[in-house]
């Protein structure tokens, strides 16, 4: 088995396909067709640690930084990151239909209003003291970045969860 290469100097071109599939062109002229970037640290350290993997889900390429990489091949990388880790960051709890769960949310993010259902309380999970992941029933996960920055309100209905 092959390792795959690290990215100090990439050896590989990245281009977008008409189809919107992401191709890898390895510096040896290999091509791979619909190459899916993973993140290994999504939330801890989003920039570090991305995983170029083939269609038939091996490792063609590890980046130990997103910066590391020519600005073309660094935006593409990006936004194509972003449509799959969508975490909208909750900023405000309106209301909870109940203490008990599962339980109806409706929440403020930095992409809008929305609401979700929380089945269980082992769902909202801690990133460290002061940040949170939540799953949601549909499947989406929301974040709380800072549960001190959140207004009194959200903090005391969250805490009742915690």
């Amino acid at each position: 088995m092959t390792t795959p290469p690290t990215s100090a100097s990439p050896a590989f071109q990245l281009e977008r396909q008409a189809s919107g599939q992401l191709l890898l062109v390895a510096d040896n002229g290999e091509q791979h067709l619909g190459v899916v970037p993973v993140r290994a640290f999504p939330i801890a350290a989003p920039d570090e640690g991305i995983s170029l993997i083939s269609s038939e889900g091996h490792e063609l390429v590890w980046l130990e930084r997103l910066d590391d990489l020519p600005l073309p091949q660094r935006s593409l990388l990006e936004e194509e990151l972003a449509l799959r880790d969508f975490v909208p960051e909750i900023t405000r709890l309106i209301s909870v239909s109940s203490f008990g769960t599962p339980s109806t949310w409706v929440v403020e993010t930095d992409r809008g209003e929305t609401s979700f259902v929380l089945k269980g309380e082992e769902d909202i999970r801690r990133l460290n003291r002061e940040s949170l992941l939540i799953a949601a029933g549909h499947g989406v996960h929301f974040s709380v970045k800072d549960m001190g920055a959140l207004d009194r309100a959200s903090r005391r209905l969250l805490e009742r969860f915690l």
